[in-house]
Parts: structure tokens; sequence; C-alpha cells
């Protein structure tokens, strides 16, 4: 009999937390600093992989996903000796999928050979913008032609290129954002994760729109036009959406973050990240500690993990439920019962297949075009039914 968490497969998340500079929307675990240890960091990261190899033997490898914070800053040789050790801990999959997350800036271009050498086989690049005032906006230190020189560069060097675009920005049009995809599919790219702008508490961004000072942002409306348009230019362009935020070419999609929304297991490594477990036929969620320096004093301590907590079975039906329902493919029914206990609720799902919010087939459940545009609500209402 096999375990849930195989029905979305195993990966390893490695967090890491520098950037250059913080960006102001941002609200992720990253930190800017002047002077990081490189040797130190991959001491940390290499015991944290032989940690988890002990508790998960034997498992095979999906994916591996650097993400951060910037990990593009992280010297290759690291990033190497990471994927080295991670071969050696575990069996890999013959399509292994390794990522990492770039920014487009110059130097971290010409770096992209010994990632490719070290072994990274996907860049995801965070180029959010293809206007250069709304780069400098966004808080971005690179422009729009040195985005397009390190799209140029990763497509020598790596099989899959991914970029990602933010809309609903200040002063942007419905139009001028229909144009901007335009451009990014005139690349020839193949995958791209397409985000509204949202402004989150603690961040720059939210501070100045607690005080009234960030003008310029379109309504809900205009927002749900953008959303319309983002749907209506990659359908058109062959990079349907997959997930509620990603569009890819049939074949293209990324296959670490389908282990999430699939609700399979994987290993978080770095500071503040987290983990979904499966150990004993019992899922449990993991947390690393968030600020750098103390994740990597506990690592050093031997005791790197702030929380674990068993995740009880209806828990875990209403992640299942949450994550699955983002993605075109949606979720199964019997793995939802097996997992709570319980049907989803009969009602709920007739009233929702009615108005369109969703599809059955068989004892497949999707939400449609619709449904994944008021996605929360759809969620809330089979939740509660």
């Amino acid at each position: 009999m096999i375990e849930d968490w195989q029905h979305g497969g195993f990966g390893l998340y490695v967090h890491w937390p520098f950037c250059e500079s913080k960006c102001p929307y941002c609200d992720f675990n990253s930190h800017v600093s002047r002077f990081i240890d490189q040797d130190r960091w991959k001491a940390a990261y290499l015991a944290e992989l032989d940690r988890y190899a002990e508790l998960l033997p034997g498992r095979i490898l999906n994916t591996v996903f650097f993400g951060g914070g910037t990990p593009s800053l992280m010297d290759p040789a690291t990033v190497a000796e990471i994927i080295q050790r991670i071969r050696t801990n575990w069996p890999t999959a013959n399509d292994l999928e390794i990522t990492l997350e770039a920014n487009p800036g110059s130097v971290e271009a010409g770096r992209f050979s010994d990632f490719a050498q070290a072994g990274v086989s996907r860049v995801s690049m965070g180029v959010q913008a293809l206007n250069d005032v709304d780069l400098r906006r966004l808080g971005r230190l690179h422009s729009v032609r040195e985005a397009e020189q390190a799209f140029e560069i990763a497509n020598k060097f790596f099989d899959r290129v991914s970029f990602d675009l933010i809309y609903a920005r200040q002063d942007q049009s419905v139009e001028a954002w229909r144009r901007e995809l335009r451009q990014a599919l005139d690349m020839a790219v193949d995958h791209l994760s397409l985000y509204q702008l949202t402004i989150e508490p603690g961040t720059a961004f939210g501070d100045r729109y607690a005080l009234g000072k960030l003008k310029g942002l379109p309504d809900d409306d205009i927002s749900g036009d953008m959303y319309e348009v983002t749907q209506e230019v990659c359908d058109a362009a062959g990079l349907s959406a997959y997930e509620v935020s990603n569009h890819a070419v049939s074949g293209a999609e990324s296959r670490h973050n389908l282990i999430y929304w699939r609700y399979g297991d994987y290993a978080g490594i770095g500071p503040g990240a987290h983990g979904r477990l499966t150990i004993g036929g019992q899922r449990h969620a993991t947390e690393a500690f968030s600020q750098p320096g103390k994740w990597l004093n506990a690592v050093e301590e031997h005791n790197p993990v702030d929380a674990v907590t068993v995740i009880a079975s209806s828990d875990q039906a209403d992640e299942y439920l949450m994550m699955g329902l983002r993605i075109r493919e949606g979720i199964d029914r019997d793995r939802f019962k097996a997992m709570s206990g319980r049907d989803l609720p009969a009602q709920a799902l007739a009233r929702l297949e009615e108005i369109g919010m969703i599809e059955m087939d068989g004892r497949r459940i999707r939400t449609t075009d619709s449904g994944r545009m008021v996605l929360n609500a759809v969620i809330k209402d089979l939740m509660t039914g």
C-alpha cells in the first residue's frame, strides 16, 4: 500500500535568505548582509541534508528548488557541493528537476555557466516588470535590457528558463499589461509566473499604503480585467494556466511546485523553511528558525527546527483541498475522503457546479477559470458545506 504523499512525490527546498537589497513589496524571509561566510553556510546545508537523509532514507527524490532570497548570490561551488551531497544521500528520478531562482543582474548572469555545471537544470528569473520606470518603483536593481540579456544567456545553459512578472502595478493600464505580456511571450519563454501585486503588512509598500502614500494602484475591477487578459493572452500563445498564477507550455510545468499542489512530501532546509514530511505513516509540518544567524547556530548545535507538528488527518484533507484546487487538474475526491474520513458536502458541490465554479469528472473535482478567480470563496464553501 502506498503512502498518501506518494501521490505528489518528494522534493527538497533549500532556502538562501540573502539579497542585495530588500524589495518594497517583499514579505519573504530575506535579508541584506554585508558579509556572508559561504563556507559556514555550506557546512550547515550539508549537515541538514545528512540529517534529513537519516530521517527519510531510500526515497526517490523528484525535485530540488533553491529559493530565497536570491540563491544566485550563492557561490556556485556551494551549490555544486549541495547537489552532489543530495545525489549521494538519495536515489533520484531520471528526470530530476533542479531549479535555482535568480535575479537578472549582469554579474549573476555571468555565473549561469557555473550553476549549469553544478547540476542546475532550470532557472526561475525574478524579472517582475518589462518597464524600467516600474522596475525602479519595485526596488529592482536591474534594467529591462539586463533582464533580456540574462534571459538570452540563461537559454544557452539551461534546459528550462522561467520568469516572474507582477501586474496590477501603480498606474498600470490593462492595455499596458497586455503589451508587456506579449513582449514576454515574444522572448520564447515556456513558463511564466504571473502574480498580482499584493500589499503585505510589514513591507515598505505596506507602510506607505497605510499612510495613504502608495498612489495609482488599480481597483479590483481593473485588476480583474488584468487577470482575464492574462488568461486570454497566455492561452493564445499556448501557455495555459496549470495553476492560479502559473502558465506553461505542456511539459514545462514546475515539477517542484506541483509537489506542493499535489500535496506530496518536501523537506525544507534553511532559515524559515517549511516542510511536510511523512514519517512512520504520520505527516508532520516542520518549520526552521527564521532568523539566519539563529538558524545557523542552531544547525551547528544540532537543533535547527523551531517546530515539528503532527498534522491531524482532517487538517491534511483541508490542506490537500486548498492546494489541489489551485491547479487545473484539481483533486481526487476519494483521496480527500481517505484522509478526512468524510466526503465533500454534496450540496455545496452541486451548487458550485451549477453556477460554473467547479467541474466534476468521475471522482475528479476541478475549479473552472471563473472558480479560480474566487478560489478562497470556493474553498470556504466546500469546507463549511
